[in-house]
């Protein structure tokens, strides 16, 4: 099917001038045509990884809010729910464990436990 017409138009891709013998043609060249298509999957891929990525940080910060739930409501705290609870490292804990400033019971060599009673008041006396 040929047509007569001749139309000036503007590639969406390059932006130059060009003469369209269609209507609905949007770009100057199978070249422009194909640069556009990869651009836009490109876009395409890139916003589909960042909602993506939105996704998971969300996930996994009602994972940890859920985490700090649970643990507040616990009697007795291991090392590593009193780092999830305080934000801090192991090493701190530990560190805080052998100076005495947390008072704990050895169950095993490395195993730990202290009373959440003593993390608030640990946590009161720092802040009063």
């Amino acid at each position: 099917m040929s047509s007569n017409i001749e139309i000036n138009r503007i590639c969406e891709f390059c932006q130059k001038e060009f003469l369209a013998r269609t209507t609905v043609t949007r770009y100057c060249s199978h070249l422009c045509n194909s640069r556009a298509y990869k651009a836009k999957i490109k876009s395409e891929k890139i916003k589909k990884s960042n909602t993506e990525t939105v996704r998971a940080k969300t996930q996994a910060y009602k994972e940890k809010t859920q985490d700090i739930e649970l643990i507040k409501a616990k009697e007795f705290l291991t090392v590593k729910d009193i780092t999830i609870l305080m934000n801090c490292s192991r090493q701190t804990v530990y560190k805080m464990i052998n100076s005495g400033k947390l008072k704990s019971v050895d169950l095993n060599i490395k195993k730990f436990i202290v009373k959440r009673s003593t993390i608030d008041k640990l946590l009161t006396n720092e802040q009063g």
